[in-house]
C-alpha cells in the first residue's frame, strides 16, 4: 500500500499596515523662551527645567493647519515614492474650520481627487489613533495605501497671556504613508493598544465654541483657548503611557527590555523621563525633540519619528514602540520594527 506524504502547511503571515513614507514640516519662525520671559511672569530657566523646552515654531497668522498638513503630506508621499493614496486621515485638534473637515481640503491641495478624507480628533493621541484606523482600512481591503497626517496650529488656540500654556505649545505637522504588508516584516505596525477616560475631560480642554457652549460675543474669547490642569495631566500621563506601552509591547511578544527605541509624545520632558524610569529603559533609548519644537499635540509623534530618523537615532530592524497620551483623556500605542531604507524628509 502506498501512502501519500501529507503536505506541510505553513500559515500565511497576518496582514498588516506597513510604514513606507515619513515626512514633517515646521513653520520657519522660531520663538525662544526669552520671548515669553520678556512679556510673561516666567523665565527661560523655569521653562527649560519644568517642561524641557528651549524654543518652538509658530506659524504666521495667515497660515492654517491645512497648509502645514499639506507640506508634511507632500514630504511623506515623496519619501514613499508614491503619487496617489487611497485615503487621507488628518489627526488634529485645530482644524481650519468646525465645518467642513480639514482633511478633504488637504487631499484636494495634494492633488488627491475624490479620495475619502476625514479628520480625527483624539488630542495628542490623535496620530496613533489615526494610524490604527488606517491599519483597519488596510486590513479590511478598503484601502491599499493611506496617508496619515498629524498637524496642529496650537498657537491659534493658546492664550498668549497665559504663562501656564503659552510657552508649552508649538505648531507643525508630520505624516506617514502606510501600505499593505505582513506582520513581522520591517515597517509593519504591531497590535495597537488604546483607550480613553472621559471622566477627566475637563483637565485639558477648550470650554467654548462647541455645541455645549457656543461662542456668541467677544466676551467668550477666553473660553476659546486651551485650559489645562497641568498637575492632573502630568500624573495621569505617566501612568497611562507606562501601562499602554507595556500593553502594546506584550501584544507584540516583547518585554520592556526588548525595546530599542521608545517614541513618547512630547508633552513634557519630565513625563518621558518618568515613563522611561518606570519601564527601566535607558535615556539613550528615548529620543526627544521637545527642546526645539515644544508640544505640537497630534503632530508630536510623526515629527519626532521624522527628526529621530534623520538624526540617525532610528535604525533598520530596531524594535520601536510609539506611545501617546492626550486630551479626553485618550492614550494609544503601537509597535514596529523600523523599516529598511526609509528616508524621512523634513
Amino acid at each position: 500500500m502506498i501512502f501519500a506524504r501529507k503536505a506541510t502547511m505553513h500559515p500565511s503571515p497576518a496582514p498588516a499596515a506597513r510604514l513606507i513614507g515619513l515626512g514633517s514640516y515646521l513653520p520657519p519662525l522660531k520663538v525662544s523662551n526669552a520671548d515669553f520671559a520678556a512679556r510673561l511672569d516666567t523665565t527661560d530657566e523655569w521653562i527649560r527645567t519644568r517642561i524641557g523646552i528651549a524654543e518652538r515654531h509658530i506659524a504666521d497668522p495667515a497660515t492654517a493647519t491645512s497648509e502645514l498638513a499639506v507640506e508634511a503630506g507632500l514630504r511623506a508621499m515623496k519619501s514613499a515614492e508614491v503619487e496617489h493614496v487611497d485615503a487621507v486621515i488628518l489627526a488634529t485638534a485645530t482644524p481650519d474650520h468646525h465645518v467642513p473637515g480639514t482633511a478633504p481640503v488637504v487631499a484636494h491641495q495634494l492633488g488627491l481627487r475624490q479620495v475619502p478624507a476625514f479628520d480625527l480628533g483624539a488630542g495628542c493621541s490623535g496620530f496613533v489613533y489615526a494610524t490604527t484606523v488606517a491599519a483597519g482600512l488596510i486590513h479590511a481591503g478598503t484601502a491599499g495605501t493611506v496617508l496619515v497626517i498629524g498637524a496642529e496650529k496650537m498657537s491659534a488656540v493658546i492664550d498668549p497671556a497665559d504663562r501656564s500654556t503659552a510657552p508649552i505649545f508649538g505648531d507643525g505637522a508630520g505624516a506617514v504613508v502606510l501600505t499593505a504588508g505582513h506582520s513581522g516584516e520591517p515597517g509593519a505596525l504591531g497590535p495597537p493598544a488604546w483607550g480613553s477616560d472621559g471622566e477627566h475631560a475637563d483637565a485639558l480642554y477648550i470650554p467654548g465654541g462647541g455645541s455645549r457652549s457656543p461662542a456668541r460675543t467677544t466676551a467668550d474669547l477666553e473660553n476659546l483657548y486651551v485650559h489645562m490642569k497641568g498637575n492632573d495631566v502630568l500624573r495621569h500621563a505617566v501612568r497611562r503611557i507606562t501601562h499602554v506601552t507595556q500593553e502594546t509591547a506584550a501584544a507584540a511578544g516583547w518585554a520592556a527590555r526588548d525595546i530599542d527605541r521608545l517614541i513618547v509624545h512630547q508633552a513634557n520632558a519630565r513625563i518621558s523621563a518618568a515613563v522611561a524610569n518606570a519601564l527601566d529603559i535607558s535615556a539613550e533609548c528615548v529620543p526627544s525633540n521637545i527642546a526645539r519644537v515644544g508640544n505640537t499635540s497630534a503632530a508630536s509623534i510623526p515629527l519626532l519619528l521624522s527628526h529621530a530618523a534623520i538624526d540617525g537615532q532610528l535604525k533598520a530592524r530596531q524594535r520601536v514602540v510609539v506611545t501617546s497620551f492626550g486630551a479626553g483623556f485618550t492614550w494609544a500605542a503601537t509597535t514596529l520594527l523600523w523599516p529598511i531604507g526609509l528616508q524621512a524628509l523634513a
